[in-house]
This record gives structure tokens, sequence and C-alpha cells, in this order.
């Protein structure tokens, strides 16, 4: 259903400006747009991509809070960022430092933030506590390990085990993973051993759903809140009667466009900030990414896919 375009610009009125698109992620919630199962679908025909930078190229009379050469990334999604050039209304631009990495630009407005709110949000975590997640490999998972060591967090991070474990493991303990265990290991787990050197979490991080998520709440402390965000497995999160009786376990979903909706832009505006701020101090870094053309797009949404990906496909226009 995909097909390149050439479209004619709107002209640039008062309030406009004109971007000139850099770089732009493929996340999974786009492909999932694309297929018509996402929360929020946009009016057909519609431009692919909800992420990714861009540089002012020229603004109408009224804008004040851009100039041309800013960098900037998107406040909504549904907009299209896949596309070399638009006009977007002033109020739908944050500006970024033009400082920063181009891919940690361009991956910026939705796995990190994801991240950042989630650990947030949900159980008041000192440091020294942990946190469990499965999908650490992903997006978000990365950025949870980055943001959580930078927070003085420790994490458990389960992954599904493939042929290439020990180098996968070596990267996201570069990143600040303190333990990474494959699926089989998590249900193996002398539980009662490991727990003596690290804290049982109060938080979860469930993107998988099924059997994942299940072994997830088994590891909760009493009282801990598992968050979902994502469901790969395609399965139900499925939870014994006995962890809501006997440890009062909470289940909560997350999704970052209805945290948008509920805050203002300019709260968004401050969590990118903050975000900004971990990449200049170096403990926050872009996932591992492959940079393609937006003229093969085919390919790149073909990888994307792909099971066991460890790159993000990132159009670079």
């Amino acid at each position: 259903v995909l097909r390149l375009k050439n479209l004619e610009l709107t002209a640039v009125g008062g309030s406009d400006v004109h971007v000139k698109m850099l770089a732009a992620p493929i996340n999974p919630s786009d492909i999932n747009m694309i297929q018509g199962n996402y929360g929020f679908l946009p009016k057909l025909p519609a431009i692919g991509g909800n992420e990714g930078v861009g540089q002012v190229v020229a603004v109408g009379s009224s804008v004040t809070r851009v100039k041309p050469g800013d960098w900037v990334i998107l406040a909504h999604a549904g907009l299209g960022t896949w596309r070399t050039e638009a006009v977007f209304s002033e109020e739908a631009l944050i500006r970024v430092p033009s400082d920063i990495p181009l891919q940690t630009a361009a991956t910026l407005s939705v796995n990190p933030c994801t991240a950042y709110r989630m650990l947030m949000d949900f159980e008041q975590l000192q440091p020294g506590d942990s946190v469990i997640q499965n999908a650490s490999n992903s997006g978000v998972g990365q950025a949870v390990i980055q943001i959580a060591a930078a927070l003085g967090l420790r994490t458990i991070n389960v992954v599904r085990d493939r042929p290439d474990i020990h180098r996968l493991t070596d990267r996201l303990k570069n990143l600040g993973a303190e333990y990474v265990i494959t699926e089989e290991e998590l249900r193996k787990l002398e539980l009662k051993n490991f727990f003596k050197d690290v804290p049982r979490p109060r938080l979860a991080l469930n993107c998988v759903g099924g059997k994942s998520s299940t072994e997830l709440l088994q590891r909760l402390a009493p009282g801990g809140t598992m968050v979902t965000y994502g469901g790969m497995a395609k399965q139900p999160v499925i939870a014994s009667v006995s962890v809501f009786i006997f440890k009062d376990v909470k289940l909560r979903g997350f999704w970052l466009s209805q945290w948008k909706k509920d805050h203002s832009t300019d709260h968004f505006k401050e969590l990118i900030l903050t975000l900004c701020h971990l990449v200049h101090q170096g403990k926050l870094t872009a996932p591992t990414c492959s940079e393609v053309p937006l003229q093969d797009y085919n390919h790149a949404l073909e990888t994307a896919m792909h099971p066991f990906t460890s790159s993000k496909q990132i159009f670079i226009m």
C-alpha cells in the first residue's frame, strides 16, 4: 500500500514553517498504523512516519519560536515524517539542539519518552531499586536501560534467545544493563539466590504479552506494578489469581499518545529537554541504526519486520 510520490508543497503562511526533513525512523507503531491496527489512524491518503528530525528552511511572518537553521521534531503523531520536505504549523514543532547526533534527534520523541514516563509515573523508585523488563533489545528497552542507569536504578533485562546472544548481552551491558537473561533462563532462575543480590523489582515493563508477561509478574515484589506498552507476541496478558490476592500487584497500560493528550505541549517540551540533557551528559544515545535512503523504503520496511532485527531502520533524506 506504500508508494513514493511527488507532491506540491503548500505555501508558507503566517504561522507556517517550511521544514526539510533530515532523518526519520521506522517504529513498530508506524507499521501497526499502516496495517490499520493502531489506536490512532490518520485520514487516508496519508504520509507514513510519526517521528523524525528536520531543519527549518523558512518561516511565516508570525512565527516566533523557531528560525531558519533550527532543528525541529514533531509534537504530534500522524503528521507524516517519511518525506523530504513539509510545511507544518509552528505549534506542531519543538526545537531541539542541533549539536546532538542526528540519529539521536530523529529517535528522541517516541521510545525515550515512553521509557522515561514509565520509569517515573507508576512507582516512586529510588536509587538502588530494580526494574525488570522484556523486549530489552527494543528501542524502548535500550532507552529504559540508559535512563534507569542515569537514575541509579538496577535493571533486569529479558531477551529472546538467539545465535548472537553473547554479542547482544555485551551491547546491552555497555548501555548500563546490570543483568541480561534469556526468557528460558528467567524460567529456570533460582529466585531465592538471585534476589539475595538484587531487590525484587517493584516495576515491570511488558512489551510482549503471553508467557513472557506472566514470568515478569511472578518476579514482581508484593504491591508492584506491571506496565504494558506493547504486545509483540500478539497474546493476552494472563495473570494468576494468586498474584492479585497474595501479592496485590497492579496491572497498568501506557500509550505515549494518550499521555500527550492528557498533558500540554509545554509538558512534552520539558520532557524532550530533559532527555536532551541526558544526551549532552553522554547518558542517552540512539539505538543501533541502519541508515537507508528514502527511495529504498520497501527494503527498509521488510528489514524492520524481520524477527531479531537488532538495528533500527532510519530514513535519511
